[in-house]
C-alpha cells in the first residue's frame, strides 16, 4: 500500500501571461473584472492542445506560487467583518496547496498559447492542467 502522506512533484505545463501583477489589485474571481490572459504552454506539450477551441469553457488549474502554505483560516474575501473560516470552506488562496481553480473561456488559440477571459491569476503563475468544463458542472 502507497503511503497517502508521501511528497510528490507536479511539473507545469506552462504559465500565466497577464497583466495582473500583484495580489492586493487583482479580482477575487475572475468575473469580477479580470483582462483576458495568456496561457502559455510548454512546447512539450503542445499535442494536448488538440481540440481546445475559441468559445470553449474550462477549468484551468495553478499553483498559486505567491500564496503563504500555513494559513489554515481566513476572514472570507478578506473581510476583517466576516467571521474566520478554516481555507477549505473559502475559495482563499492561501491555503496548504495553493492549487488554483478557474472556470475560464477560451477566446482564441495561436500554438501554444491560449487567450482566456475571466482569469484572475497573477502574471508568472504556474499551470498544472486544464479540463474541459462539462455541461452539467457550474461554469458550463
Amino acid at each position: 500500500m502507497t503511503d497517502p502522506h508521501q511528497e510528490f512533484t507536479l511539473t507545469p505545463v506552462g504559465h500565466v501571461s497577464s497583466a495582473l501583477t500583484d495580489r492586493a489589485s487583482a479580482p477575487k474571481q475572475g468575473t469580477e473584472g479580470a483582462p483576458e490572459a495568456w496561457l502559455v504552454f510548454e512546447p512539450a506539450v503542445l499535442p494536448a492542445l488538440d481540440g481546445l477551441r475559441a468559445g470553449d469553457r474550462v477549468f484551468v488549474l495553478t499553483w498559486l506560487h505567491l500564496s503563504p502554505r500555513d494559513v489554515l483560516s481566513v476572514h472570507p474575501r478578506d473581510d476583517p467583518a466576516a467571521p474566520m473560516r478554516g481555507v477549505f470552506a473559502t475559495r482563499s488562496p492561501d491555503r496548504p496547496n495553493p492549487i488554483g481553480l478557474h472556470p475560464v473561456e477560451v477566446v482564441r488559440v495561436i500554438g501554444r498559447r491560449v487567450l482566456v477571459r475571466d482569469l484572475e491569476a497573477l502574471d508568472g503563475t504556474p499551470i498544472l492542467d486544464v479540463k474541459p468544463v462539462l455541461p452539467s458542472e457550474p461554469g458550463a
